[in-house]
C-alpha cells in the first residue's frame, strides 16, 4: 500500500468509498488520468460520468478561473446573478416542455431527484412514488429510499415507495422481454389509476442497475399512462443524459417529453452541480422548502453554462454516437478471442455502453470475474467499473477520440483474458470490494 492511500485509509471515512483498486491521480487531460509516478490511464468512467467533458477541458478552465477572479457571493440563496439565472435560462431553452417552467439548481443529482420528489408530493398532496427495482436516484433523502440500488443493499424503502420491475431484453423474467415490458405497464397503470401517485421517476438507462437498455417504445408507452392519470413522469437523466447516449437527451430516443426532467454529474463538468427542470406549480412551492446556502454559486454555474455550450457548440452528442458505435463494435468484435466466451452481451447508445461478463457454461451473471477485470484493467492501463454485480459500465469522457475508443478495446480484451485464463490476484482483488 502506497503512502497516499494509507493516508486516505487514515483521514477519509469509509463510508463515502467504493473502490476496486488502488487508484492514486494527481493530474488528468482530456480522457487521460495520471498517476503519482507519471503513469497514464486511460479514463472510461469520467468518474462515473460527471467529467463527461474530461479533464481539464479549456472552457470550463477559463469559465471557472473567470468566476473564481469576481466571484459575487457563494450561491443563489438571498441574491441572484449572471450565471445561476443564465443557466437556468439556457437549460430552459435547451430541454423541451410546454407552459411555464422553473429550474431547481443544486450540487448533486442526489439533491435534485430529492427535490423534484418532495415537491410533487407537496403540489399534489399525494405519497406514493412509482419506481423501479435497481434503479438509482441518489444517496439522499426520498431520493435514497427510492433507489432499488440502495434498498437492495439493505437501505430502508421509502414507506410510500412502490417499485416496478425494469425490462430487461438480455435477462428477461419470462419467455420474452414484451410479456415483461407488459406486465410493467399493467402494474404501473395499477398504481397510477389508484389516485394515490405523486409521480413516477424512471431512468431512461438503468445505469447502476447494470447499464439495461429498455425496449424501443417503453418510455414512450410508460408516459402515456402518465398522462392519462395526470401523474408527473420525472426523467432522471443524471448519469445517461447531456450527449453521452448519441443525443442531447437520452429520452429523445422514444419521442417524449417528460414533465420533469433532472440533471448532474457531467452538468458541472466535474464540479458539484444539479437541475431539476419542470413546471412551475410544481417547483415554486412551498418557497424555501429546500434550501442550499452555496447552490447555484458563481463558479459552479458558470461551469454549467460552459459544459452546455460546449456539448452543443462541439457537436459532442453527435461525436457520442461515432465514437460509441465504434467502441461497441470493436468489443463485439472480440467475439472468438480468448477469454470472450464470458462476454455475453454488448449493450448500450453513444458512449454508454455494457458490456456483461458471464459463466459461459451456465449464462449466470459473474461478479467474480467482472471484479477482476476492471482491476486487471487498471494494471494495463484503463479505469472502468462494473456496476449489476457483472456489467462493465462504460462511460468515457465525451471527447474519447476514435484511437482511443481502439486502444480501449484493445485493454478490455487483455483484460477479460487474463482474468479469464486466471492470470489475476485474485487476493488483492478482494481487498477492493467494490459494490
Amino acid at each position: 500500500m502506497s503512502t497516499l492511500y494509507q493516508r486516505d485509509a487514515a483521514a477519509i471515512a469509509g463510508i463515502e468509498k467504493l473502490r476496486f483498486f488502488p487508484l492514486e491521480v494527481t493530474s488528468g487531460h482530456g480522457s487521460t488520468l495520471v498517476t503519482p509516478d507519471g503513469r497514464e490511464l486511460l479514463d472510461l468512467s469520467a468518474t462515473w460520468t460527471a467529467s463527461g467533458l474530461g479533464h481539464g477541458h479549456p472552457a470550463i478552465v477559463e469559465a471557472v478561473s473567470r468566476a473564481v477572479r469576481t466571484a459575487p457571493g457563494s450561491g443563489g440563496l438571498s441574491a441572484v446573478h449572471p450565471d445561476s439565472v443564465g443557466l437556468a435560462e439556457d437549460l430552459l431553452a435547451l430541454v423541451p416542455g410546454s407552459g411555464e417552467r422553473r429550474v431547481y439548481l443544486g450540487h448533486a443529482g442526489s439533491d435534485a431527484n430529492d427535490v423534484a420528489l418532495r415537491a410533487c408530493r407537496h403540489a399534489s398532496g399525494k405519497r406514493t412514488v412509482i419506481a423501479f427495482e435497481h434503479s438509482y436516484h441518489g444517496g439522499v433523502g426520498v431520493a435514497m429510499g427510492v433507489s432499488g440500488v440502495h434498498v437492495d443493499a439493505g437501505t430502508p424503502a421509502d414507506p410510500d415507495a412502490v417499485f416496478l420491475a425494469y425490462p430487461n431484453p438480455f435477462r428477461p423474467s419470462g419467455a420474452d422481454v414484451t410479456d415483461d415490458v407488459t406486465r410493467c405497464l399493467e402494474q404501473a397503470e395499477a398504481h397510477l389509476s389508484s389516485g394515490s401517485a405523486a409521480c413516477l421517476i424512471v431512468e431512461p438507462i438503468l445505469s447502476d442497475g447494470g447499464l439495461v437498455v429498455p425496449p424501443d417504445g417503453f418510455l414512450a408507452r410508460l408516459q402515456e399512462l402518465c398522462t392519462q392519470h395526470g401523474v408527473p413522469m420525472i426523467c432522471d437523466e443524471v448519469k445517461m443524459g447531456l450527449g453521452r447516449p448519441g443525443t442531447l437527451h437520452a429520452f429523445e430516443h422514444d419521442g417524449i417529453t417528460p414533465d420533469i426532467v433532472t440533471f448532474g454529474k457531467v452538468l458541472g463538468g466535474g464540479l458539484p452541480l444539479s437541475a431539476a427542470v419542470g413546471p412551475a406549480e410544481i417547483l415554486d412551492d412551498p418557497p424555501a422548502a429546500a434550501l442550499l446556502t452555496t447552490a447555484g454559486n458563481p463558479v459552479c454555474t458558470a461551469a454549467g453554462r460552459a459544459v452546455l455550450a460546449t456539448i452543443v457548440g462541439d457537436g459532442l452528442a453527435e461525436r457520442a454516437a461515432t465514437v460509441g458505435a465504434r467502441l461497441a463494435d470493436g468489443l463485439r468484435a472480440l467475439a472468438g478471442s480468448p477469454g470472450a466466451e464470458h462476454i455475453g452481451d454488448v449493450r448500450g447508445r453513444g458512449l454508454a455502453i455494457g458490456l456483461e461478463l458471464v459463466d459461459p457454461q451456465t449464462g449466470d451473471r459473474d461478479p467474480r470475474l467482472a471484479a477482476q477485470v476492471v482491476y486487471r484493467a487498471w494494471e494495463l492501463g484503463a479505469v472502468v467499473y462494473y456496476v449489476g454485480g457483472n456489467v462493465l459500465e462504460i462511460t468515457p469522457p465525451l471527447v474519447l477520440t476514435e484511437a482511443e475508443a481502439d486502444r480501449a478495446v484493445e485493454i478490455l480484451g487483455a483484460a477479460i483474458a487474463d482474468a479469464a485464463g486466471g492470470r489475476v490476484d485474485t487476493e488483492e482483488v478482494a481487498r477492493y470490494a467494490g459494490w
